[in-house]
Parts: C-alpha cells; structure tokens; sequence
C-alpha cells in the first residue's frame, strides 16, 4: 500500500477483531480454550470436543449467532463471558495502532468502529484495550441487525450514521466483510495481512493490504 489519497476520505469504518485488535486471542479462545472447556464439562476427550465445536461452528458461521455470546452460553451451556475473562490477557493491540487513531483524532476525518462483535465482548476488549476515547461512534452487527457480511448491514449503517461510500475508508481483516462493502459501494477498501500474529501472513487477493498500521500512519498528512 503506498501513497494512499486521505483527501478522498471523510469517514473511517475501524474493525476490531483482526484489525484493531490480535485475532490471537479469537483464534485461541474458540480453538483451544473453549473446546478445553467443553470437555471437561461434557467427560469427552480433546479431540472429540474439538470434532463437534468445529461443525457447530461451521454451522452458524457469517451469521450474526457465531459472534453471539449469549447463542453459544445457550448451545454449549458454557458460561462463555467467564472463560473470555480466563484468557482475557491475551487480548492485544496491533502494533502502532494506537498512534494511527490518534493521528486520526486530530484530523478532520469522522472516525466509526463497526465490529461484529457481540456487545459483551466489546465491552470487555475496550475495558482492557482503553480504545473507546479514538472513535466518534461504535456500532455492531447486533444493533445493525445484520453481519457485516451482509451487503444491506452497510444500508442499515448508512441511515443511523449517514457516510458517503465514494469518500468512505473501511479497513477490515475479513475478505468477506470486504466483498459485502465494495458490493454496498464502498469505493476504499483495504484489508489487514496479518491478523493473528501467532499465525503466518494472509492472500488478500485483489484488496489492496497493510502489513502494519506503521505504514498507515505514515501516509497521514
């Protein structure tokens, strides 16, 4: 990503989990902690806890149950907000983005974080992040309605915090999420490479993708 234009940009769309945040703690919370969890609870051994959580998990994913907390206390009988709390340390800030947003606050750019994050979850990742002060408006698919998967969530977006998609930017780890933005109209895209740090750097395909919010930054006037 080089000589990105801010001229072009009046709004700022901010994901949270993969982007603002390590998807590390994501990845490990529903990959390990959570089938740990289960079989201990259920007397199943790892890897048939593992076998199950993985098609439950395929079953709801892009729908607004996947990011539900309450959905998965429901199905697992998991009280899921304490087992988040147990691995709580592991949430993390991406490198360098606090100085981005807060070169964003002191530019003329309205800045959103749009999260498919379930409200208790956001609550939790902003206690231990402190990033709530960066934006002016927090929104999530729950409230939407919708996930963010879902070309009509950025309608639903547009009518409670009006944006123009020509002089909108949305940065978001999720190809996904990026597809169902550029199919809205939103015209500036760009994607996040590495949104696990445990894990290696990802095919963004044809979306332009930062390696760091560093480089990012640098670009502000």
């Amino acid at each position: 990503m080089n000589n990105f234009d801010w001229e072009q940009i009046e709004t700022v769309l901010l994901d949270m989990d993969g982007t603002l945040l390590d998807l590390h703690f994501d990845n490990h919370f529903w990959q390990h902690h959570v089938p740990l969890r289960y079989s201990q609870e259920r007397n199943l051994t790892l890897a048939a806890a593992h076998e199950e959580l993985q098609t439950r998990y395929q079953a709801r994913s892009g729908t607004l149950d996947w990011y539900s907390v309450d959905y998965w206390q429901s199905e697992l009988k998991l009280d899921i907000m304490h087992l988040k709390n147990e691995v709580a340390h592991l949430i993390a800030v991406h490198p360098h983005v606090t100085d981005f947003l807060a070169a964003l606050r002191l530019s003329t750019k309205r800045v959103l974080l749009v999260t498919n994050a379930h409200k208790k979850s956001l609550k939790l990742k902003l206690e231990k992040t402190a990033l709530s002060d960066y934006f002016d408006g927090i929104f999530t698919s729950h409230e939407i309605g919708l996930p963010k998967e879902d070309p009509a969530f950025w309608q639903r977006l547009q009518q409670i915090a009006p944006f123009d998609p020509a002089n909108t930017l949305l940065i978001d780890d999720s190809l996904p999420v990026l597809d169902s933005a550029k199919r809205f109209g939103i015209i500036h895209l760009l994607a996040v490479m590495q949104p696990d740090t445990q894990q290696p750097a990802k095919d963004t395909g044809s979306y332009s993708a930062i390696a760091s919010f560093r480089e990012l930054r640098q670009t502000l006037p």
